[in-house]
């Protein structure tokens, strides 16, 4: 093993022997991508079916910190990057993966965060095939901060998009609510708050492809990331101009993202989360929707939460458990920075 270092130097992103060492034995010898060469050269018999369209993401991620109860910084970027693909619709196949490495950060905190991100990327059925390093200087980053970009395909006759959604379209949510934001909240110990809370954080292609079978008339769906349920669904019904009313008793949340809520004084709804997605289905195909969630294991927690309606356009509605009805707006500015 040629690398003998336990902490990264300026000189593993020089460009010499140390950086070559530092990227094959802690990201190819695990990625494995095809060939070293500056590009990916990309196959699928997929791309072959006439009508077929790429889709194609990027993010980045900057998680404090960066190993949380129920995931890491790597598992986030695989599962955030295949999520936003999932959602459009699209299957997953290829991601690159770049890393800016603080100097100092310890190399075993790097092998557990690329291993953690090859068996996201097994399990999501994709392939890290091209990716980079930077090194910085100490307190110019904290630790490791990852940038992910995925490409999927798009089976032709299959359009999905918010502004496709339509008065009486049925909204589903796979699972609970909140666990991400929450979870991370408790790992940073700034308010000394004890639980066994973990973060939903999780790919859900293999749930989306399942609510496609099921439902292929399913109008649009979103992962509720930064800002929530209620940002995603503010921008969907935006985007679609019609109203979104949705039941409070119908949420599912967590007794203990209830507890910190009401502690902190924060609502459930804003909190983000990971493994989350709300789709809107016709109400005819709903229930098949529905069943097809909950048969998978990201989904078994689904449930009908509200639906989209011809009244006060662009806005979201919550009926709460005392009979009344509340607006659910966009947050001003964000609840919980650096949470993905």
């Amino acid at each position: 093993m040629a690398l003998r270092d336990t902490h990264v130097t300026l000189a593993h992103g020089g460009g010499g022997k140390a950086m070559r060492d530092l990227i094959e034995e802690v990201f190819t010898a695990v990625f494995d991508p095809p060939g070293m060469e500056d590009q990916a050269r990309l196959t699928n018999e997929a791309l072959a079916e006439r009508g077929a369209r790429l889709a194609f993401t990027t993010d980045s991620f900057v998680v404090t910190p960066v190993e949380f109860p129920g995931g890491d910084i790597g598992k986030i970027a695989v599962c955030g990057t295949v999520n936003d693909l999932a959602v459009g619709g699209a299957r997953p196949l290829w991601l690159s993966a770049a890393f800016i490495i603080e100097e100092g950060c310890e190399v075993a905190l790097l092998r557990r965060i690329v291993a953690s991100m090859a068996r996201e990327a097994t399990a999501a059925g994709v392939r890290i095939v091209t990716g980079d390093t930077k090194v910085v200087g100490r307190g110019s980053a904290d630790k490791v901060f990852v940038t992910t970009s995925g490409v999927g395909v798009i089976p032709p006759g299959r359009d999905m998009a918010a502004g496709l959604i339509r008065p009486g379209d049925v909204a589903i949510v796979n699972g609970r609510l909140g666990d991400h934001g929450a979870a991370i909240l408790a790992a940073r110990g700034d308010l000394a708050l004890s639980t066994d809370l973990q973060s939903d954080c999780r790919s859900l292609w293999h749930l989306m492809a399942a609510v496609l079978d099921a439902a292929p008339g399913t109008r649009a769906a979103r992962d509720a990331t930064r800002g929530g349920l209620a940002a995603a669904l503010n921008e969907m019904a935006a985007a679609a101009c019609v109203g979104i009313e949705i039941d409070e008793e119908a949420l599912p949340l967590h007794d203990e993202v209830r507890g910190v809520c009401e502690i902190l004084g924060l609502d459930p709804l804003y909190l983000a989360n990971e493994g989350t997605l709300v789709a809107f289905v016709p109400e005819d195909q709903a229930t098949a929707a529905l069943a097809a969630m909950q048969a998978t294991e990201a989904g078994r927690g689904a449930a009908i939460i509200g639906r989209a309606v011809g009244t006060h356009p662009g806005m979201v509605t919550l009926r709460t458990a005392f009979g009344g009805s509340r607006i659910v707006d966009m947050l001003v500015g964000e609840q919980l920075p650096r949470i993905c």
